[in-house]
């Protein structure tokens, strides 16, 4: 079973610790949410976690073996990233920069081999991208070009999916279908990792929460009981109510000058 683990990870940038002395280990099979105030340093942390960034101090490892001195093909094998508010840059078709997510299996010369023709056709029908099959890149809206990324990530079949921010720039429907996928990957063994800034989604998809507070872990495991009123009191500084069995979890919470009477779903 895959594991990735961080050992007492460390970030500093300009003298500041952006994340302090993080620790836990996560296995295929889970969905951790990471949650956390803006400037939290969960950006960060999965940066390290992926292999983008090195430590100042501590260590990732993903099975065992340091991601840091991991070759970049196997690395890219064996975990996708998803950043937040991706950019296309060239106009190359849809369907070409979803195939850029099997570069890392594909031989060093030549193109797409046909037997992964089928692949690229079912990625992009499960990000519902058929129609935008040969449109340009740049011409989708954020929302098209997130579920794109999105299915770039998820063609290679990665063991390790790390996404910040995978709903961002969706409407509803893309959003809890891109929600309900990564919790697939999750039950067919994989192991995914993302940001989220709307807890009630994690509560709803995730197995496990992790939260961060300044750069440093506040909390981790199961999503049941590290999800708690107190919980987001301590990192957001808001009055929270949970309610609701799992799968239909609402989380509503008010900031402490807001007054009872009004709410929003977090």
């Amino acid at each position: 079973m895959t594991r990735l683990a961080a050992e007492h990870i460390t970030v500093r940038r300009g003298g500041r610790a952006i994340v302090s002395d993080v620790s836990f280990e996560a296995a295929g099979g889970g969905f951790v949410a990471l949650v956390g105030a803006n400037g939290a340093g969960k950006s960060t942390l999965l940066s390290v976690l992926a292999g983008l960034i090195k430590p100042d101090a501590g260590a990732a490892t993903l099975d065992g073996t340091l991601i840091a001195r991991m070759g970049r093909r196997e690395l890219a094998r064996r975990r996708a990233y998803l950043p937040q508010n991706p950019r296309a840059e060239w106009p190359i078709a849809v369907e070409r920069l979803v195939a850029l997510g099997l570069t890392p299996h594909l031989p060093v010369f030549g193109g797409l081999p046909g037997g992964l023709e089928p692949r690229l056709t079912e990625a992009l029908a499960a990000c519902d991208l058929a129609e935008q099959r040969q449109q340009a890149a740049t011409t989708l809206s954020g929302g098209e070009l997130g579920r794109a990324m999105l299915a770039r990530a998820l063609i290679g079949d990665p063991q390790v999916l790390i996404v910040d921010e995978p709903t961002a720039g969706l409407d509803p429907r893309h959003t809890l279908d891109s929600m309900q996928r990564l919790r697939a990957l999750a039950d067919r063994g994989k192991l995914v990792v993302a940001a989220l800034h709307d807890v009630t989604l994690a509560a709803r998809y995730s197995t496990h929460l992790m939260a961060l507070k300044e750069g440093r872990l506040e909390t981790f495991g199961p999503t049941a009981q590290a999800l708690t009123p107190d919980l987001l009191r301590r990192i957001f500084d808001v009055e929270a109510r949970i309610t609701g069995a799992a799968g239909a979890t609402l989380v509503d919470y008010v900031a402490p000058d807001a007054g009872a009477s009004t709410g929003r779903s977090a």
